[in-house]
């Protein structure tokens, strides 16, 4: 497959991921909303906070490093899959594992809540564990599908499942109230257990079928799918294995990174339970973008950049043609997340406070919660170019520089949480953001070092692609500027009619904004249109 039809693919992925997530977003903002209305801010922090980080460490650390080590290679398609499919199963046993290992300390280690205002805590830290340990049965399939671009299947199967969690929460939330954490218990494990079926149903359809003749699908039964070691060839690829364990050493550091937070307010009680579940609110809305744009762009891109590009060799040993697909894929990437991390920072913080009252009334627009989103916006801008930039680096990097980079986690890990614990004694719940916010900034500082050296020998600058233009700037400040001032004499004391004024004054600064990314950015307008949008690109070809 040749690095155009490879970049064809994960664009179409990366489109496909964007809807995908906009939908989960979108249902789980109206969830919230809903639940709200029936529930305590204390049942919200624990299930949002200290249940989820549970459920999320245990799948995080069992199955991220399989993902990025399986998903590596170059583009001469030399992957066994029958030894990867064996190394994929190693994510049950050491889920089963971490879920045993995670669940012992949230029961004994941890503050338990007061069982007359939140019972069942203990039946509810198995039954998110076994949820996690219960996803990790698709794991292979997962891959399998990610690798060879079954981009249908991914959006099948994560609507199917939100959706029978959305309404086993909904029902249960309105019919068995008293039920508290065994009510987002079920509709977790709902929810996994129907990811699971999806996958396996449609590999039992489409194993042995005609279509996967013609696609040539390197596996031909069922029983290909479980752990089995053909003969005259070893049980698992045996550097992959070793890559998958640089990766994973590498997973626990990044996941303390990416839920640092949650660690302290679980670990350290710097937060009650009701402020957890505030923050937790505030920190979803505000990172809504991150997780339905930008997550799914770099998921998909990184599988671009690991095909094309052979990892650890230098820019001069890569196929110049390969190379330059890379590059400028990597350019644009970097000036679309750029464009939309600052476009959500300006008018981020003119309208925080009118969404949340909006969004959760008094409870989340009264106290910290206007200042913690304005903050998370500025802070969107971040993890946009990190999440770009680190998803090149990983894809390029050799073993040993995932190793020495380990270190450089470790370093960070620990300043975060020294930070976190510090800045959350001074500033409350924006001390977090603050801290997330020097972390990312020195995570993106060695990433582009890393780009630069990278493609310093050759012709090609895709750093370039962090500089928007001035007439771009010259907007973003004007509308910076006009929504300041619209929110301080419109909004949010003075009626509905005013809000509606405020509102009017954002989306015509907005489309200042688009009509000058529109006249400035036309490589920028050019990529999104045949890349990310390719079901509209092929109407025009």
């Amino acid at each position: 497959m040749s690095s155009r039809d490879v970049l064809k693919n994960a664009s179409t992925l990366a489109s496909y991921n964007v809807l995908l997530q906009v939908m989960f977003r979108v249902l789980t903002f109206l969830l919230n909303a809903f639940t709200l209305r029936f529930v305590s801010k204390e049942l919200i922090g624990v299930v949002n906070v200290r249940l989820t980080l549970l459920y999320s460490t245990l799948v995080f650390l069992s199955r991220e490093a399989f993902r990025r080590a399986c998903l590596s290679g170059d583009t001469g398609g030399k992957h066994n899959w029958r030894q990867h499919v064996n190394l994929l199963w190693m994510t049950l046993p050491l889920g089963v594992t971490w879920g045993v290992l995670l669940a012992c300390v949230w029961l004994r280690l941890l503050e338990v809540p007061d069982p007359r205002t939140l019972p069942f805590y203990g039946p509810a830290v198995v039954l998110f564990a076994l949820a996690g340990v219960q996803e990790l049965l698709a794991e292979p399939l997962w891959v399998l599908a990610q690798a060879h671009m079954f981009v249908r299947l991914k959006v099948v199967a994560e609507s199917l499942a939100m959706l029978a969690k959305c309404i086993v929460t909904v029902v249960l939330v309105v019919s068995a109230r008293e039920w508290g954490l065994y009510i987002f218990s079920a509709a977790h494990l709902v929810y996994t257990g129907v990811l699971v079926l999806c996958y396996a149903g449609y590999f039992l359809r489409f194993l042995g079928s005609e279509e996967a003749s013609k696609r040539d699908f390197p596996l031909r039964s069922v029983g290909d799918l479980l752990p089995h070691k053909a003969s005259g060839e070893p049980l698992v690829d045996w550097s992959v294995a070793r890559l998958t364990w640089s990766f994973f050493k590498q997973s626990f550091l990044k996941q303390i990174l990416t839920e640092g937070e949650r660690y302290v307010m679980t670990f350290l009680n710097v937060l009650s339970f009701g402020e957890q579940g505030v923050y937790d609110v505030v920190n979803n809305l505000g990172s809504m973008v991150a997780r339905f744009v930008f997550l799914p762009i770099e998921e998909s891109f990184y599988v671009f950049f690991a095909k094309v590009l052979q990892r650890g060799r230098p820019v001069q040993s890569q196929r110049k043609e390969d190379v330059a697909v890379a590059a400028e894929v990597l350019e644009c990437l970097l000036k679309l997340v750029l464009v939309i991390g600052l476009v959500i920072a300006v008018f981020g913080y003119a309208y925080s406070g009118l969404a949340l009252d909006i969004y959760g009334g008094s409870l989340l627009s009264s106290g910290a919660g206007p200042s913690l989103l304005r903050c998370y916006s500025c802070y969107v801008l971040l993890l946009a170019v990190n999440g770009v930039s680190e998803c090149f680096v990983f894809a390029a990097m050799s073993q040993e520089e995932v190793d020495k980079y380990n270190v450089v986690m470790l370093a960070l890990s620990a300043s975060f949480l020294l930070l976190s614990y510090l800045l959350t004694w001074w500033a409350g719940g924006v001390g977090f953001i603050l801290a997330n916010c020097l972390n990312m900034a020195l995570r993106i500082s060695h990433s582009i070092l890393y780009i630069h050296r990278y493609f310093l020998p050759s012709p090609w600058k895709p750093l370039q692609g962090l500089l928007p233009s001035p007439l771009l700037c010259v907007a973003l400040a004007a509308s910076t500027a006009v929504t300041v001032v619209s929110e301080g004499v419109l909004c949010c004391d003075g009626g509905w009619l005013l809000r509606l004024v405020h509102v009017g004054v954002g989306a015509v600064c907005l489309v200042f904004v688009l009509l000058a990314v529109l006249l400035a950015e036309s490589r920028l307008v050019a990529f999104v249109r045949t890349q990310l949008l390719p079901q509209y690109g092929k109407k025009h070809t």
